[in-house]
């Protein structure tokens, strides 16, 4: 529910702060007075149209802060921490600011948030119901919205979503893998002929470096030759060569091994490194012996190289791998086509099966539809007729409609308001003020069954009065036990019914006009009924009317 309210800097309000009751609350004032501006600053909390003429002092920001309590509220602790907005368990602070240069910023709790998600969470905490939004009554999204809260369809609707969703997607991929097959068939030929190719190829992993190398050291035989040679006499042939000193070398060691301490351990070392070197002379000199210029060996490799080479650039591609991995593409979609027909039922059984699921959920969320649309309709017909409609008709239909979103039904409401007239849909038939009541009536109805914490009624009862205006006031009184309600009203019978009371007035100053809002007292609201049941003139015999107006009431 709405705990308090904070407008500063907005129209005619320089600064107003509003601490709502539970229950029932009432807002009077006379025209003019500025009730609707109030209403216009809580409608920027549900994202209304920001503007710099609405700031009273064009040089200060406007500021309007709503607090409410949120015991319970898992949807909305949910929808916060997914998108990261801090969170209090019990109490969460919407709110709304325009600067002086248009500019408008929203918050949550203080997180700073986009209009769109300020929007999702004020509407989750407050419905402002005025005559604007009685359009809503011809609806059919809004009628089908009101059956499946009285049908209780909540879980049977998320259950839905999820199976519908699934046949959709099934119905995609069948879509899909049809199109595929269908243009795969059409390049089939193309594809074969590509695939022969690769396959006659037939390409190994790494094999084009390696010939590149091989060609590049034939290509450059005598160099290679001619180096390894000056490596095997370098070490071995020449004299002096290195193995020969250091065969030297250790022969003198040697000689000095008694003499000198550590010639045992350096003689050995020496003895290793010739082991080493003269292994290395060896394998140089294996290696020379064996490589040789082979014309033929050259032409092969080159021949291999121009075929990979021609067959990268037919199919636009840099590499052997990318060859293969081309191969592989084109062997997996030959052979989905080879297997079309029967992947084309597979993925058609599982659309079938797809389908017959959400049309199960479905065909419950149709069966409640259809049981709680005649309940309502009497339901509706018993709350309005009090109303100054005595001769209300009401009619639900629950048609067939094709599987969509919302399930396999169209629902539409129609009324008549006089004998012997056929019901028609409320657009074509009722006056601003019979939707008025109806969708008071609805309210009512509706209201223990909706997660609203509160309602603001802008007018609902003008253009009624006497007992009409007693059973409204009766209505938005009942809707209070289970929401906080807040009325803003010109009657005094609906007024007299409310847990508290505020007025709305304005006062003057030497330059400017204010508007204020004040909780009235015991005596207070005396005379504000008293006022609202004679007019201007306050008397004694007003205020003994407005008392026994309010005793009447408790």
């Amino acid at each position: 529910m709405i705990e308090n309210i904070h407008i500063s800097n907005y129209a005619l309000i320089d600064n107003v702060d509003i601490v709502f009751d539970r229950g029932f609350n009432i807002i009077t004032g006379e025209t003019g007075a500025g009730k609707s501006i109030i209403l216009g600053a809580m409608s920027l909390l549900l994202g209304g149209r920001a503007e710099t003429r609405v700031l009273r002092d064009s040089s200060r920001k406007a500021v309007v802060e709503a607090e409410f309590s949120v015991d319970g509220r898992e949807d909305l602790k949910q929808f916060c921490l997914e998108n990261e907005i801090e969170w209090d368990d019990t109490s969460c602070l919407l709110r709304r600011e325009i600067a002086p240069t248009g500019r408008s910023r929203a918050f949550i709790n203080d997180s700073p948030v986009n209009l769109d998600q300020l929007k999702s969470v004020a509407l989750k905490l407050v419905d402002i119901h005025s005559q604007h939004q009685n359009l809503l009554l011809a609806s059919p999204p809004y009628q089908l919205q009101i059956i499946d809260v009285l049908a209780l369809n909540e879980s049977r609707m998320k259950e839905y979503a999820v199976r519908f969703d699934a046949y959709r997607k099934a119905v995609k991929d069948y879509v899909m893998l049809k199109r595929e097959i269908e243009k795969a068939n059409a390049d089939e030929e193309f594809m074969r002929y590509q695939l022969a190719q690769i396959d006659n190829l037939k390409p190994i992993a790494g094999e084009q470096e390696d010939l590149e190398r091989e060609r590049e050291l034939m290509a450059n035989m005598t160099d290679v030759k001619e180096s390894l040679r000056a490596v095997v006499d370098a070490l071995d042939d020449d004299s002096p060569s290195a193995l020969s000193l250091i065969k030297d070398a250790a022969a003198a060691v040697a000689r000095i091994s008694g003499v000198v301490e550590e010639a045992d351990s350096l003689g050995e070392r020496i003895e290793a490194v010739r082991v080493e070197l003269q292994d290395i002379a060896e394998t140089f000199a294996d290696y020379d012996r064996n490589l040789n210029a082979d014309p033929l060996q050259l032409e092969q490799i080159e021949n291999r190289l121009n075929d990979i080479y021609d067959l990268e650039r037919r199919h636009h591609v840099e590499s052997v791998e990318q060859l293969i991995e081309l191969a592989e593409n084109l062997r997996s979609r030959l052979t989905r086509i080879d297997n079309a027909d029967e992947m084309l039922k597979e993925y058609q059984q599982k659309a079938r099966q797809a389908k017959a699921h959400a049309m199960e959920t479905a065909r419950e969320i149709s069966s409640a539809r259809k049981e709680e649309a005649s309940r309502f309709a009497e339901m509706l017909r018993e709350r309005a007729i009090p109303l100054g409609m005595k001769n209300l008709n009401v009619r639900v239909d629950v048609t067939p409609a094709e599987m969509s979103v919302t399930g396999i039904d169209n629902v539409e409401f129609f009324f008549s308001f006089n004998k012997n007239q056929e019901p028609l849909p409320v657009g074509k038939t009722a006056s601003g003020g019979e939707i008025s009541r109806l969708m008071l009536s609805i309210k009512s109805i509706v209201a223990d069954k909706m997660e609203l914490p509160s309602i603001i009624f802008d007018e609902v009862d003008t253009g009624v009065s006497g007992d009409v205006a007693n059973r409204m006031g009766d209505l938005m009184q009942l809707i209070s036990r289970n929401i906080q309600v807040i009325a803003i009203t010109h009657l005094p019978q609906v007024a007299a019914k409310g847990d508290a009371h505020f007025k709305v007035f304005k006062e003057d100053t030497e330059t400017t006009t204010n508007t204020h809002i004040k909780t009235l007292g015991a005596e207070e609201r005396i005379d504000e009924l008293a006022v609202m049941l004679s007019g201007s003139s306050v008397d004694d015999a007003a205020r003994a009317n407005a008392r026994s107006l309010l005793e009447s009431n408790k």
